[in-house]
């Protein structure tokens, strides 16, 4: 029996969603007038913050092979979301997250360090940030504000960008994996506790994150379903 086709297609489907709002929210921000004194202006920097890791966590899953069942069109997912956000590079994140699940917490692992919040965040920022993707940046800022205010590229474009690094880092890496775990924590992680609306908004159901090393093979938005 043949799947419906939102059924089959729910992943490549849901991954366009998320680019298609990331894409048009920041081309109507870009031409918003900005007033600093309305609350609004900051909403907007966290919807555009939101989306931007919604774009990383897209791509994330590509990683794991779970946006499209065909590896070609799943690959060009991964690539596309990953260098939306920031110019990363999907080919060049791909072994490090593995290299994260297979290694998690020990000397092996990319993505975790054994110091303060800061080096750790510092580590991790060394780890995702190229000089190519700030050059490549610095070009884009060039050519975005000879069409758009200043202000707009900054705010809007951007400082998302910043605070979705950081938002990744603090639900999806520094959280769930600091501290001491027990010897039977397999996956020397924890999780968020049981908070749906919380969860999502938080960082796309990863503050579910043992959850997510347990089956990485379900997408984020089927995480909350195997949330004890």
């Amino acid at each position: 029996m043949q799947q419906p086709f939102f059924k089959k297609y729910q992943g490549v489907l849901i991954a366009s969603l998320i680019i298609i709002l990331w894409f048009s929210s920041l081309i109507f921000l870009l031409h918003l007038p900005v007033t600093w004194t309305s609350p609004a202006t900051y909403l907007f920097v966290l919807i555009q913050t939101h989306l931007y890791t919604g774009l990383f966590i897209t791509a994330h899953d590509a990683m794991h092979g779970v946006v499209s069942g065909n590896k070609k069109l799943n690959k060009t997912i991964g690539v596309i979301t990953a260098g939306l956000f920031a110019y990363n590079s999907y080919f060049r994140l791909l072994p490090r997250h593995h290299a994260h699940h297979h290694h998690v917490a020990t000397d092996l692992d990319p993505d975790y360090h054994g110091g303060n919040f800061f080096a750790w965040y510092y580590s991790f920022l060394k780890q995702y940030i190229t000089w190519w993707q700030i050059v490549l940046m610095a070009i884009t800022f060039d050519l975005l504000k000879l069409f758009f205010p200043v202000e707009n590229v900054v705010l809007f474009w951007m400082i998302p960008a910043i605070l979705a690094t950081f938002q990744l880092f603090y639900f999806g890496t520094y959280l769930p994996h600091r501290g001491e775990h027990e010897p039977t924590n397999k996956h020397k992680s924890s999780t968020q506790a049981k908070n749906h609306l919380w969860a999502f908004f938080s960082c796309y159901f990863f503050g579910y994150h043992y959850e997510h090393h347990d089956k990485p093979y379900v997408p984020w938005w089927q995480l909350y379903k195997v949330k004890a």
